[in-house]
């Protein structure tokens, strides 16, 4: 894949791009919390030879660091401009855990851009899925990770997070890149501007939401069983997956995704 950035006022945005000779559509994976871009390893070997794939490293993470000011406006911004400098005109957006906020928000601003959404083990954006208990708890996130160990806070995430081996030694080599602080800091200021920045959007595009079966992050199982009630979105679970479930069943989770590309590009 070619490797590119932009050049924002807080920071540059890295991403990786690869094209196909008659692409069927394009791809964009936004990864997780404390995660980078290469927890799609197979998606890309999945889609490469039909589909253009973006894949990016949101503010703060990855080589997208040091950022400042991070916010999900700016992460809809930064996507924005990879669009224009890649010539990109329409795509579809698939989302991982904390990737699903930058697709949503992308959408509700820029929405002639976006043929649909794929949300994997995410939350929906909006007010009326977060009790004050669930906000109460978010703020605490930040704090309570810092009291763990570093060595045992890699190793409680990274397990707490995968089913299988591939997706927990995929989720630790992410983690080796980062020190405590960098960890803690990604929790603090991505769920405390979730906070900040949640409202009532509307996204009016298809939307498809997989979740694993498995998955015990929180919240998140109800928040996508409340989304897909809510909103009439399909939601479809990954058999045996946690809550990396594109690492832990990527058989099922490539096969969904395909479905889906079929579905919005008729």
């Amino acid at each position: 894949m070619e490797h590119g950035y932009i050049q924002r006022c807080n920071g540059q945005v890295h991403y990786f791009i690869s094209r196909c000779a008659n692409p069927a559509a394009t791809l964009v994976f936004t990864h997780g919390l404390t995660a980078d871009c290469s927890m799609f390893e197979k998606q890309v070997d999945y889609f490469k030879d039909r589909c253009d794939i973006v894949l990016w490293d949101v503010p703060c993470h990855g080589l997208s660091r040091p950022y400042s000011n991070f916010t999900y406006l700016e992460t809809a911004q930064a996507l924005n401009d990879i669009f224009i400098a890649e010539n990109i005109e329409k795509a579809v957006m698939i989302g991982m855990s904390m990737g699903g906020y930058p697709a949503q928000f992308f959408r509700n601003m820029y929405p002639e851009k976006v043929m649909g959404i794929v949300g994997i083990d995410t939350t929906p954006v909006g007010t009326g899925y977060y009790s004050k208990s669930d906000i109460f708890w978010l703020k605490q996130v930040e704090w309570m990770a810092a009291c763990f160990p570093l060595k045992i806070l890699k190793w409680s995430m990274a397990t707490t997070v995968s089913a299988k081996d591939y997706s927990k030694n995929t989720m630790l080599n992410m983690l080796d890149k980062s020190s405590k602080k960098d960890i803690t800091r990604q929790m603090g200021i991505a769920y405390s501007q979730f906070i900040k920045e949640n409202r009532d959007i509307r996204i009016d595009c298809p939307v498809l939401i997989l979740c694993g079966e498995k998955d015990s992050t929180g919240k998140v199982k109800q928040y996508c069983e409340q989304w897909a009630r809510k909103t009439g979105y399909p939601l479809i679970f990954i058999k045996g997956a946690k809550h990396f479930a594109n690492g832990d069943n990527p058989g099922q989770v490539n096969r969904e995704i395909e479905k889906f590309i079929e579905s919005v590009i008729l």
